[in-house]
């Protein structure tokens, strides 16, 4: 054995902030040089700056340091810390099962849609798989070219003064083809790290002309100690003729939230890689070696073959993986064998039974050529919807489903979030997981309300925007489900929520402001088109609550009472709240109630209301909006 000095000082302090500070705000670890010319890692004070600042922090100083940068950077990150007076507001007539489903349809921004579910879903989300715009230049549907005129990029990058004088010479860099796509990308996955749990996993499918870019920015934004793997995906079969090396794949990008604490399963075993020559009554079985890349200590050592009496070292520079004593327990146990004719080093009899009884898995390839492909992908589509063209390049299910395994084989009520849906194939992809393994995962998938091309063939089967067609294509692959025998337990619903303003009117504060029981002076005015219901999810979201718990509508008196999952929220929100529903809803003990304050006829009713609390539950949690 090793025997280690003692360290003989103090802890080293600057060090340990500095893993907080990487923690907490990874974006501002870099790397410096040290007085002797070292690359030592350092933090980018500018970058914390803005971090803990509410406007754009003007670069101070010209010290070189490591880091990825672009005209447009700072202001990216502003636009991802910057608060917004938005809401989700429920459509009911789009959803499917919106009082019992647990998945969640978003149509609006996904910027504002990360934001809005930073408190409901912060650290809660397992897996996260996104296809964003690949910045080819081309024109799909979505509006995927970033590119800026060489003027604006020219300005916005300080290379021409206000007078259009120029100050470098090289005119068409070929940034101003990727500024504002990592703008785009950089705020939106900045966002989404803080949703992601501990054990969360991040994929993000992407083409060569940004996928360079892109690692970097998942460097900065997770730290790169938190990269999992490139995965190479077969995105075609047929080879084209227009370049010089036929593009026939993708990357996916995997990143973790926390590599120390990082969730992630493999293949499924496959049982004809076992079988049992020997009739062991613990079923098939396969030989895995036992040599390990760790010399020294007690594991370098003969092992006799007690049949033939030879023996086996183990090979140069290795060592075998146990100790003797632990070989020679495997030995006695039946579990040792020395090659399938006895004349080879020794191996271990890995059963089948015992690994499917531990959950075990394959561990995956970096190159996936048996996912689907985008051709694949299509056809999908065109099979549900009955005809071709309704979506261009959609991801097919099957990488979807695969990708999606890794990260929730053994959390299969695991929520997965999707905030570029497209046409709502990670949708898709869970609902038929969920159908093989009896999963209970929900989705979020939030799509922006990008029309359809009047000429299109979504367009021409009535489907004016891209989210009416995932929602439609949700529909109609649950229908399939619903024809396979064991699909009864799977939800297939979704509540449709749309990105709306704030339903108040010159609202100064929020209920998340308001000191808990203080009803007075928190008067707000709701806007005339908002319902009980969309004042309800504004108030899940300031409050920080699920947005697919149950809701159920009551009576209390003569008024309509929301209860949500169990009377953890009550909610009213009446125009004329009397001292009756004050109590009613007070002897059921509720976690929190909201009034409209606007419901109450004067000050005396409010403090009325105060008291009722006060007597009857003091434990709740009260707010008025």
């Amino acid at each position: 054995m090793t025997v280690d000095k003692l360290k003989m000082h103090s802890s080293d302090l600057t060090e340990k902030n500095v893993d907080l500070i990487a923690e907490l705000f990874p974006t501002t670890v870099t790397e410096s040089m040290d007085a002797e010319g070292i690359p030592q890692r350092a933090i980018d004070f500018d970058a914390l700056r803005q971090e803990l600042s509410s406007e754009v922090v003007v670069v101070e100083g010209a010290q070189e340091r490591y880091q990825l940068d672009w005209p447009g950077k700072r202001a990216a990150a502003f636009a991802a810390n910057a608060p917004i007076t938005k809401t989700l507001r429920p459509v009911r007539e789009e959803s499917v099962d919106f009082d019992t489903t647990k998945n969640l349809f978003i149509e609006g921004d996904n910027l504002e849609a990360l934001k809005l579910l930073q408190e409901s879903y912060l650290g809660k989300i397992q897996a996260i798989f996104i296809d964003p715009p690949y910045n080819t230049g081309n024109d799909f549907i979505y509006n995927d070219s970033f590119g800026v005129t060489t003027r604006e990029y020219m300005e916005r990058s300080g290379q021409i003064g206000t007078d259009g004088e120029r100050f470098v010479t090289n005119t068409e860099s070929s940034g101003r083809l990727h500024s504002n796509w990592l703008s785009m990308i950089y705020s939106r996955l900045k966002l989404s790290r803080n949703l992601l749990r501990a054990t969360g996993v991040l994929f993000v499918t992407i083409g060569d002309a940004e996928s360079a870019n892109l690692r970097r920015v998942l460097d900065e934004i997770f730290g790169e100690k938190n990269f999992v793997a490139n995965i190479v995906w077969q995105s075609r079969t047929s080879i084209s003729d227009d370049l010089e090396v036929s593009p026939n794949h993708n990357h996916v990008l995997v990143y973790s939230r926390d590599r120390d604490h990082l969730a992630f399963w493999g293949e499924p075993l496959r049982e004809d890689e076992y079988t049992n020559p020997d009739g062991d009554p613990r079923g098939p079985w396969k030989l895995v070696p036992l040599d390990a890349n760790k010399p020294g200590g007690d594991t370098h050592y003969a092992v006799e073959n007690p049949e033939t009496g030879q023996s086996f070292w183990p090979p140069q520079g290795r060592s075998w993986a146990i100790n003797p004593r632990s070989m020679r327990a495997l030995m006695d146990d039946g579990r040792i064998k020395f090659g399938l004719r006895g004349d080879s080093a020794p191996k271990r009899k890995l059963f089948l039974a015992e690994r499917n009884e531990r959950g075990d898995t394959r561990t995956p390839s970096s190159i996936l050529i048996d996912a689907g492909t985008t051709k694949s992908g299509s056809e999908e589509v065109a099979r549900l919807f009955g005809q071709k063209g309704v979506f261009d390049y959609p991801k097919p299910t099957a990488l979807v489903r695969r990708l999606l395994s890794y990260a929730t084989l053994g959390t299969k009520d695991a929520i997965v979030l999707d905030f570029f849906a497209g046409s709502g194939t990670t949708a898709q992809a869970v609902l038929e997981l969920n159908l093989l393994d009896q999963g209970t995962r929900a989705f979020i998938l939030v799509q922006m309300p990008e029309t359809t091309a009047p000429e299109s063939a979504a367009a021409k089967l009535g489907y004016a925007t891209i989210p009416a067609v995932a929602r439609q294509r949700i529909r109609l692959a649950s229908d399939v489900l619903a024809s396979t025998v064991d699909s009864a337990d799977v939800d297939t619903g979704f509540r449709s929520l749309r990105i709306d303003t704030t339903n108040m009117v010159d609202l100064q504060v929020g209920p998340d402001d308001l000191v808990q029981a203080s009803l007075a002076g928190a008067v707000g005015s709701v806007k005339s088109d908002r319902t009980d219901e969309d004042l309800l999810f504004q108030v899940l979201l300031d409050w920080g609550l699920d947005l697919s718990e149950p809701i159920t509508v009551e009576g209390a008196g003569d008024h309509r009472v929301l209860a949500v999952a169990d009377d953890a929220l009550i909610a009213c929100f009446t125009d004329e709240v009397s001292p009756e529903v004050v109590r009613a809803i007070a002897e059921r003990h509720p976690l929190r109630a909201v009034f409209k304050d606007a419901g109450f006829a004067s000050d005396a009713a409010r403090i009325n209301a105060e008291q009722i609390f006060r007597e009857l539950s003091p434990e709740t949690d009260l707010r008025t909006i």
